[in-house]
């Protein structure tokens, strides 16, 4: 896509949902940085379904820590690798009362130094939380960049650069939102709804999917 194809395919985006979000619950920063950890590899609607009597209780980290790893884990044991991320939700959440006051970091290199938080996840957060223009390549993103011609690259660090390079304003904030929610709704993995699909002329994509019969 050119510049011109790239503002175009963002304004259609903005236009369909001006203020779009992520979909993980939370009610304080703390508790995001706890939500996005927990959602990899499971889904949103899964994380949220965990979290709700927790975060009722939990709102700061030195309340995790006091709950525990295995009072942690009965929260969360219909989640993916709920053991893995439940040792890691204690550490990080120890972490930030030892050495930031119980607050989360809003760089996003320190915020990967924090057990169970990676690029992506810091990514989130400082996006979502302090309005950085970050870009969180999701599996989701990453297909959308490729499979449109968007922002194609062979991984994840790959696309992220550039979708930076390439976003232009006034879109960059909420761009990875926009891209998250098209390629969980429209452009699927197994087989994307073109029929519908707000972008399909600017789309690269050739196989691109007839809209379904009907009777």
């Amino acid at each position: 896509m050119n510049k011109a194809q790239i503002f175009d395919f963002f304004s259609r985006l903005a236009d369909h949902d001006p203020a779009p979000r992520t979909e993980l619950e939370y009610g304080n920063d703390y508790q995001l940085l706890v939500a996005v950890v927990l959602s990899a590899q499971s889904t949103d609607v899964g994380v949220n379904k965990a979290t709700r009597a927790l975060f009722r209780d939990v709102t700061t980290p030195a309340q995790m820590v006091a709950l525990g790893e295995e009072g942690l884990k009965e929260h969360i044991k219909t989640i993916g690798l709920f053991n893995a991320k439940a040792k890691n939700v204690i550490a990080l959440s120890d972490i930030l009362v030892r050495d930031f006051g119980g607050q989360v970091p809003q760089d996003r290199d320190v915020l990967t130094t924090l057990p169970g938080v990676g690029r992506k996840t810091a990514n989130v957060v400082v996006n979502t939380a302090f309005g950085q223009e970050t870009f969180a390549v999701d599996t989701h993103i990453f297909r959308v960049g490729n499979r449109t011609g968007l922002a194609p690259g062979k991984t994840p660090l790959a696309v992220e650069l550039k979708l930076d390079k390439r976003v232009p304003q006034p879109f960059r904030r909420d761009a990875h939102h926009w891209l998250i929610l098209h390629g969980r709704y429209v452009c699927k993995a197994r087989k994307p709804e073109c029929w519908r699909c707000i972008v399909a002329d600017l789309c690269r994509f050739r196989a691109k999917t007839p809209e379904p019969t009907k009777g």
